[in-house]
């Protein structure tokens, strides 16, 4: 069984310091949804309240409908995986999975039992006897989220589990944790400060920022269409312009900067104009409209595509990604060109959101 999750205009304090700042938030059952921020932002402070180890300083939190306010951990339908696994090292992996169910007092041959039908799901078989010293760090963070499903829960609580892996790893377990998730139907609630992570593995993400929650969307959304400059800025890289809106209609204005007026989406509020790196093509003359003249400073190789860095004549540094898959010459450092973009992929954007959303 899973259960959803309903945050409803939750506050935190901690003295005269909010960590979290009238968050709104419903997550579906059965749902993957990650918390994307960086560190001080609010997200493991919600993670607590969620979980019993921090109690709302206003607001409401219910689990599948129901106010959990005054019930401890040990008494809400969630588990918890720290970035410090805590596996016990004494104990064979069988006995560390089933931990939770000694405590509850099931009997020994339906604990290994359960053990050994969870060591299957996260793909452990054969290593029912053995030691946690055995295992790789992959095969750690998996014996984790077994012992925390042996229990049952509707949810599960995971901080930052994969930030002490190295990339590789972590690009794997990235794969493995979301086959589980969706092998189990359990709702999944995320941590993390690592874009790729979030927008690999959610259904939807709550971007976060000062304890106030930016935008909730799914993956593309988030990536594609950020709410404001701190969205566009913490997931991908942006070129970014300062200037002034002119000739605003029907959701597209024209922008005066300092290095030229260019055509761009205005989809809100305006404020700086955000264009990613993928959406620049390198021309050796002028487009149409939104085109910059730039001298290229460096050219740096990075496997599947080729950043190229530029300099206006104003002194503006400007950045655009290549794919590399040999459709065209890679220029080289020093050469004149144009940097040109498309209005559509362009975007005025606030610097950020000024509520909780």
């Amino acid at each position: 069984m899973s259960a959803g999750i309903d945050l409803d205009n939750v506050c935190c304090d901690f003295g005269k310091f909010r960590a979290v700042d009238h968050v709104n938030v419903n997550i579906q059952p059965g749902e993957f949804f990650s918390f994307l921020g960086p560190s001080g932002c609010g997200k493991t402070t919600i993670l607590r309240m969620i979980s019993g180890f921090t109690e709302p300083t206003e607001g409401v939190i219910r689990i599948g409908g129901k106010d959990v306010r005054g019930q401890r951990p040990n008494q809400r339908p969630t588990a918890l995986i720290f970035q410090n696994l805590a596996l016990f090292p004494l104990m064979p992996i069988w006995e560390n999975i089933a931990f939770g169910l000694e405590v509850r007092g099931v009997d020994k041959a339906k604990r290994r039992a359960r053990a050994e039908e969870l060591l299957a799901l996260v793909d452990l078989h054969d290593s029912a006897d053995k030691m946690v010293s055995q295992l790789s760090g992959g095969q750690k963070q998996r014996v984790a989220i077994a012992r925390a499903l042996a229990v049952e829960p509707a949810v599960m609580l995971l901080d930052e589990p994969l930030s002490a892996l190295d990339l590789k790893l972590r690009q794997h377990m990235r794969a493995e944790l979301r086959a589980i998730q969706k092998r189990t139907g359990v709702t999944f609630i995320y941590i993390t400060h690592d874009q790729g992570e979030a927008l690999a593995m959610s259904d939807r993400v709550g971007v976060m920022s000062q304890g106030r929650l930016q935008q909730v969307a799914n993956p593309r959304d988030i990536y594609n269409n950020p709410v404001n400059g701190f969205v566009a800025s913490f997931v991908g890289e942006n070129n970014i312009f300062t200037g002034d809106v002119q000739n605003a209609a029907d959701g597209m204005a024209s922008f005066a900067t300092p290095t030229g007026t260019f055509r761009a989406r205005l989809p809100g509020a305006a404020g700086k104009l955000y264009v990613r790196p993928e959406h620049m093509v390198l021309q050796a003359t002028a487009g149409a409209e939104n085109s910059v003249a730039v001298t290229l400073t460096e050219v740096a190789f990075e496997g599947n595509f080729v950043s190229v860095h530029g300099v206006t004549e104003g002194g503006k540094d400007m950045v655009a990604e290549l794919r590399n898959d040999g459709s065209a010459p890679i220029p080289s450092a020093g050469t004149q060109m144009h940097m040109v973009f498309e209005a559509r992929n362009a975007a005025i954007l606030p610097d950020s959101a000024t509520a909780g959303a």
